[in-house]
């Protein structure tokens, strides 16, 4: 399957995805840290990809997501940000809301 499938699927298949570097267990940098930590305080399951052990997803989701830089955060098929945007939502309360509601509406969908 070519990469941009892979990802594409990904996306499709998770409705919390967070790319980023190691696990949210053991994060291998600082941005990948605290875009975890935030993600995990909204107190839903996601899923994860840590692209150092996806090279070729390491060197293609950034011209599929036409965003430079890890981790990137996407709820619902869309692309959220990055590290700096993640806090910045999450200080605001708006990225509980974005995840709480749509881990709901696919937990809908699912029924």
């Amino acid at each position: 399957m070519d990469i941009i499938e892979t990802i594409k699927e990904q996306i499709a298949n998770n409705t919390i995805l967070l790319y980023m570097k190691g696990s949210p267990n053991a994060p291998q940098c600082g941005f990948s840290a605290r875009a975890s930590q935030a993600v995990m305080g909204c107190g839903e399951k996601f899923a994860y990809v840590d692209i150092l052990q996806n090279p070729e997803i390491r060197a293609n989701l950034p011209k599929y997501a036409n965003w430079p830089t890890f981790p990137q955060l996407w709820v619902a098929g869309e692309l959220v940000g990055g590290s700096d945007i993640m806090l910045e939502m999450f200080e605001k309360g708006e990225l509980q809301t974005l995840i709480k509601e749509a881990a709901a509406k696919a937990k809908a969908d699912q029924a």
